[in-house]
C-alpha cells in the first residue's frame, strides 16, 4: 500500500502548489517531532530529548520524551514506555494512562492514541485541572482505530495504519460525532490552533487542506507544499510552518 496509494493524494487535487519560503533552522539538529501552538514551539530529537523554543534559542526540558505537544491544554508528552506527562511548574508530572501519541490543540482537552491505535479523549475540566496523581483522569475511549490524532477549533483529524484520513467533531466534554472519511492518504496530520490542517504522506510530501471554515470543517481539497526533501513531521502556528525531514533537518517556512 505504501508504495502505491500513499504516493499520490488524489491526483485531481494536487494541481495547486502553495509557495512557501523555507529556511533551515541551524541551531537545532536531529529533531524527530515538533509541535507548535499559541505562540509556543516544542520538539523532541532522535535521542528523545525534549526542547522548548524561547526566541531563537532551544531550551532543553527535563526528562526523556518520544512525543511532545503544546496548545490550549498546556504542554504534555509521552515517553518510550507510553507513560503520559503534563508539564507543571517547570517539571513533568506523570498522568494515569498509556498513549503513544497525544495532542493538546483542542479547546483545552487532550486526545491521543495508544499502542493498539485506540483513540482517547480527556475532557477540558480534567486536563486543565490536572496537577498530580490525586487529580482524576477520566479518559473517554472512542470507536475506530487511529495511529495519529490532532485537534483544532473546527474538529479533530486523524490517520489510521493504512494512512486513511478521518475527521471528527469533538467538544470540550469529549462529546463527539462519528468519524467522517476524508479523501487522500497521509501518515501523520496536525491541526493548528487557527484550524489549518497540514500533513505528510509516507513518501515525505507535505500537504495542506484548503477551504476549512467553521461551517465547512472538512475543507475542499489538498494542496502540495514543495519542500525539496523528504519530510517526516509538520506543524503550523502563527504563520510559521515547521517541518522536520526524515534525515532530521528542521526548517521553518512562511508564505
Amino acid at each position: 500500500m505504501r508504495a502505491t496509494a500513499a504516493v499520490l493524494l488524489v491526483p485531481c487535487l494536487l494541481a495547486i502548489s502553495h509557495a512557501w519560503d523555507c529556511q533551515i533552522v541551524v541551531n537545532i539538529k536531529n529533531l524527530m517531532q515538533i509541535d507548535a501552538g499559541l505562540g509556543q514551539v516544542v520538539a523532541t530529537n532522535t535521542s528523545q530529548i525534549p526542547y522548548y523554543l524561547v526566541g531563537d534559542k532551544w531550551i532543553r526540558l527535563p526528562g526523556s520524551l518520544k512525543h511532545i505537544t503544546v496548545g490550549p491544554a498546556g504542554i504534555w508528552g509521552v515517553n518510550k514506555a507510553d507513560s503520559i506527562y503534563k508539564y507543571v511548574a517547570d517539571n513533568w508530572v506523570q498522568a494515569a494512562g498509556l498513549l503513544k501519541q497525544l495532542d493538546g490543540g483542542g479547546e483545552q482537552f487532550i486526545v491521543g492514541a495508544n499502542m493498539y491505535d485506540t483513540p482517547y479523549c480527556l475532557t477540558r475540566g480534567a486536563t486543565v485541572g490536572y496537577k498530580g496523581p490525586d487529580s482524576p483522569l477520566p479518559w473517554t475511549r472512542f470507536p475506530g482505530s487511529v495511529k495519529y490524532y490532532s485537534c483544532g477549533p473546527f474538529g479533530c483529524w486523524a490517520v489510521n495504519k493504512n494512512d486513511d484520513i478521518y475527521l471528527m467533531s469533538l467538544n470540550l466534554d469529549c462529546q463527539n460525532k462519528e468519524w467522517s472519511h476524508i479523501d487522500g492518504k497521509l501518515s501523520m496530520i496536525e491541526v493548528a490552533t487557527d484550524g489549518s490542517v497540514f500533513g505528510v504522506n509516507s513518501e515525505g510530501s507535505v500537504y495542506t487542506r484548503d477551504g476549512i471554515t467553521a461551517s465547512k470543517p472538512e475543507g475542499t481539497g489538498w494542496s502540495n507544499i514543495q519542500m525539496g526533501m523528504h519530510m517526516g513531521h509538520v506543524t503550523y502556528d502563527l504563520g510559521r510552518l515547521w517541518v522536520v525531514s526524515k534525515s532530521g533537518v528542521t526548517m521553518v517556512c512562511t508564505h
